[in-house]
């Protein structure tokens, strides 16, 4: 009979899952079983597993969150049969100053990850939700944070300071980094696939809703765009990324808008949607920008912060030899990457318009000075690795 780990990775809408069999040998990269619950607390909360059509669900208006919790752990339960649950593990966003490896998950451990919540309100409240949630009905079964984090421990300090006062550092106010899951996956998958090539000076490009750069050298994060908190950095589709904090200053000074207002408008209201004032999306966005001037705006300001971000990784690295677009429009978004890859001529850089259009895993023509390449992301697996790792040496 097999032992399986759940991993769930909860949004503010959305608690995604993924069932991987922890008796397999090595543990298996495709889950046995994945899906999501999306819409959580609008009108139109939908169900879906891989492979198998979107089902409308009912989850109520008390708790909702919890109800989306409840259901998928019904739906899991199913799956299993007879099989037993192993452990959990949570992608947990923010691990601070202390936590740089995955850990068990208890009481105390779970009200120091609380601290972190201003850090990333989008993600850990709802990681930490369910966590509690499943410390209350199931305290025999291991849980495991896995933190997005973690893997920017290795940058230097003088990527990590912020040019306030020391005392801030001390602190602990700090660029921390984040989409730390994808970029661990990066580091193994990439030498898999190219071998010494991508143990030189690499830079992935995490492109989803949220979206960072990160910039390795011997496959550890050296850099990354996103610091203290998820808003900085890149473009997004709703958040603004890297901006002024004196323009903040002004919004809340000059326009009167209070602490909870401005961040509605960094988090929520900003980057393709704010800007394009349509979308979020750019699969949204590219038919419609031959007619709109703010679609099309919207797209060139994305393009730009990307191009003009990785020219400063690269001048961090000294060069580059591998350049890697992953997660939802990095994996599938053929348009941006050529316009990035466009943009970025001047390193030597050329697409095959073909390959990019099939989103092979190399993009880049053979007589391309860096190698450009698609690797999809698999945080997940990830993180079911890394509970499996901890519950095997406790």
């Amino acid at each position: 009979m097999s032992d399986f780990i759940l991993v769930l990775n909860c949004g503010s809408s959305s608690i995604k899952f993924a069932l991987f069999d922890a008796s397999a040998v090595p543990l298996p990269r495709k889950a046995a079983w994945s899906g999501k619950v999306d819409g959580i607390g609008g009108a139109n909360t939908q169900f879906t597993e891989a492979g198998a059509t979107a089902e409308a669900i009912v989850l109520g208006d008390a708790q909702p969150y919890h109800a989306a919790l409840e259901h998928i752990r019904e739906r899991v339960r199913l799956r299993l049969g007879g099989a037993r649950l192993e452990a959990v593990a949570h992608r947990v966003v923010h691990g601070g100053a202390k936590y740089f490896s995955p850990i068990r998950i208890d009481a105390s451990v779970l009200a120091d990850l609380g601290s972190y919540i201003p850090l990333a309100p989008l993600h850990q409240p709802f990681a930490l939700e369910a966590i509690a949630a499943l410390l209350q009905s199931r305290p025999d079964l291991p849980q495991i944070a896995c933190f997005d984090t973690a893997f920017h421990h290795t940058m230097p300090d003088v990527e990590k300071l912020l040019p306030l006062s020391f005392d801030a550092w001390q602190r602990g106010l700090r660029r921390y980094g984040f989409h730390g899951l994808s970029y661990e996956y990066q580091s193994i998958a990439l030498a898999e696939r190219w071998g010494d090539r991508a143990r030189g000076r690499t830079i992935c490009a995490h492109l989803g809703s949220g979206a960072s750069l990160c910039a390795m050298a011997g496959l550890r994060s050296v850099a990354t765009t996103m610091g203290f908190s998820a808003l900085d950095g890149l473009m997004m589709g709703t958040r603004c990324g890297a901006l002024d904090p004196g323009a903040v200053l002004y919004l809340m000074e000059i326009e009167k808008l209070s602490l909870h207002d401005v961040g509605q408008l960094l988090y929520h209201r900003s980057g393709l949607l704010g800007v394009s004032g349509v979308s979020a999306d750019p699969r949204e966005l590219l038919p419609k920008e031959a007619g709109d001037e703010r679609v099309e705006l919207a797209l060139a300001l994305y393009v730009r912060r990307i191009v003009r971000e990785i020219g400063a990784l690269v001048a961090v690295l000294g060069g580059l030899d591998l350049l890697v677009f992953t997660a939802g429009i990095g994996e599938h978004n053929a348009v941006i990457r050529e316009r990035v890859c466009r943009a970025l001529g001047w390193l030597g850089i050329g697409i095959e318009a073909a390959a990019n259009a099939a989103h092979e895993a190399r993009i880049s023509t053979a007589e391309s000075t860096v190698c450009v390449a698609v690797e999809p992301t698999n945080e997940e697996w990830i993180a079911a690795r890394h509970a499996l790792a901890l519950l095997r040496t406790a």
